[in-house]
């Protein structure tokens, strides 16, 4: 990679300043601290200040005790409290700009992927493509866990994609022995699994990554298992060598976290709960199944569902396939103005929606488990990626700012073009992307994990962009490729 930097120095150092120039952009005008981010750094400080990994509880200061947690899985936290502890406890703009800095090693990081799975001319393509991506940008300025899930990811497919290349080049010049990979090949297997570790430690969705690798080296097995030959048997064990490599590097790290959540908080915690709750926290399983029978795109997540509990539900928000029949209609209503009296969801009221939620599902199984999560999946890749930003989420009514409605349109149609150039890519020529059933296979499994969310945001694709800008780096570099007329000589 470094030579290809040194032999287009300007196409590289131009794009260089444009991605920290438009990341700065961000920085400046719309630096993004949610409640997530409060929770992060919340974390971060008690751990950094008192030792202890939990959130602060009470609302008077001289009354404030700091309860062990496992809501948040460490990865984070331990990013911040490393920025804390050189910066200041609350220093949010230290983070921010080092997140930048990370943003940029992502750029690279992309770029050197495509240059292993394509070519040279794809990964400067790809250095422009990550560089410039908004998307990817905004998120660099937010204190949310993106910008290094993004980057790990990036650099687990790259540590990935370096090792099926050497083991197939020691394979192509007959250097192979069986059950025997070198040692440049293991470490790099084990880069991959550290990787991985760190995805999964940032966010437990991560381990979708780990699980397109495995079964990514399971059909390289298979395919060897089928071999009649006896060069793909021999090759047999270096692949299932490489596979427990990268599933032990992956999952060691949680040994830990596994035996700190069975220590202090008594019991088996591996990842962190589906929910984010803590133990003595209400789960509101029927409220989120009764979402899952209805939602689909963002806007009811703001609207609706964040609001639970704690805001009222506004019943006019609710489309009109939340409610299928005057019956239904009625017992809906009925629950939603109880919840909303009090605003704080009981487990009867929580009952109450869960049977809401059964009842439609039993009349409508379909379009529960099939129709629903597709749309979902749908709506959080093509949706445009402003949910950090200024416009509203209902951009394509135009009622509030004709400006911000136009920005979002902007977006939407750039994200419809990068995801369009993924796609032209596995349409005409997969081929010309080496090892590209791991790219596949990552996509499907992780679009497939996100159809079973009941809060589909568009943010949680956005692990998949190094994945598609490689193959959109793929369509643009045959674009590129001019052939040279030739001419005779008498």
């Amino acid at each position: 990679m470094l030579t290809l930097i040194r032999e287009h120095r300007s196409l590289f150092l131009g794009a260089t300043l444009a991605t920290l120039a438009l990341r700065l952009f961000f920085f400046v005008y719309f630096p993004a601290v949610t409640d997530d981010s409060r929770i992060y750094a919340d974390l971060a400080t008690n751990w950094l200040q008192h030792g202890i990994y939990g959130q602060t509880q009470g609302g008077h200061p001289e009354k404030q005790i700091i309860l062990p947690t496992d809501a948040r899985l460490p990865g984070y936290p331990a990013f911040l409290a490393g920025i804390f502890w050189l910066f200041g406890a609350g220093n949010f703009r230290a983070v921010l700009l080092t997140q930048i800095l990370v943003g940029l090693a992502t750029c690279l990081m992309v770029a050197d992927l495509a240059r292993r799975a394509v070519s040279e001319r794809a990964a400067r393509i790809a250095f422009v493509l990550a560089a410039l991506c908004p998307f990817l940008a905004n998120y660099a300025a937010a204190e949310l866990t993106e910008t290094l899930e993004i980057f790990f990811t990036a650099l687990a497919l790259d540590c990935a994609v370096a090792a099926l290349n050497r083991m197939h080049d020691a394979r192509a010049m007959g250097r192979v022995k069986m059950g025997a990979l070198d040692q440049a090949c293991c470490k790099l297997w084990a880069a991959t699994g550290a990787a991985i570790a760190a995805c999964i430690l940032l966010r437990p969705d991560g381990g979708i990554l780990l699980a397109a690798v495995a079964l990514y080296l399971t059909a390289l097995v298979w395919k060897d298992l089928s071999a009649k030959h006896r060069v793909g048997k021999k090759n047999l064990a270096d692949v299932l060598v490489a596979g427990i490599i990268v599933v032990v590097f992956a999952l060691a790290p949680l040994a830990p976290w596994t035996i700190r959540n069975f220590r202090t908080l008594h019991h088996f915690q591996p990842l962190a709960p589906r929910y984010a709750n803590d133990t003595d926290e209400l789960v509101l399983r029927g409220f989120n199944r009764w979402v899952k029978t209805w939602i689909v795109d963002y806007v009811s997540v703001e609207e609706i569902y964040w609001n639970v509990p704690g805001g009222k539900i506004d019943p006019e928000k609710l489309p009109s396939r939340a409610l299928d029949n005057p019956a239904e209609r009625e017992a809906t209503l009925a629950v939603i103005a109880d919840y909303n009296e009090s605003q704080d969801m009981t487990p009867e009221l929580d009952a109450r929606f869960g049977k809401l939620a059964a009842d439609r599902i039993r009349a409508h199984p379909i379009r529960y488990y099939v129709v629903l999560p597709v749309v979902r999946v749908a709506d959080m890749w093509l949706r445009p990626r402003t949910e950090i930003l200024p416009p509203d989420v209902r951009w394509w009514e135009f009622n509030d700012d004709a400006k911000q409605s136009f920005i979002a349109v902007g977006f939407g149609l750039l994200n419809l073009a990068y995801a369009a150039a993924a796609l032209l890519a596995l349409i005409r020529r997969p081929s010309g992307i080496r090892w590209a059933g791991l790219f596949v296979g990552f996509l499907l499994l992780r679009s497939a994990f996100l159809g079973t969310l009941e809060n589909p945001e568009p943010r949680y694709t956005l692990e998949c962009y190094p994945a598609v800008i490689l193959f959109a780096s793929r369509v643009l570099a045959d674009l590129q490729r001019v052939r040279r007329p030739t001419y005779k000589t008498s």
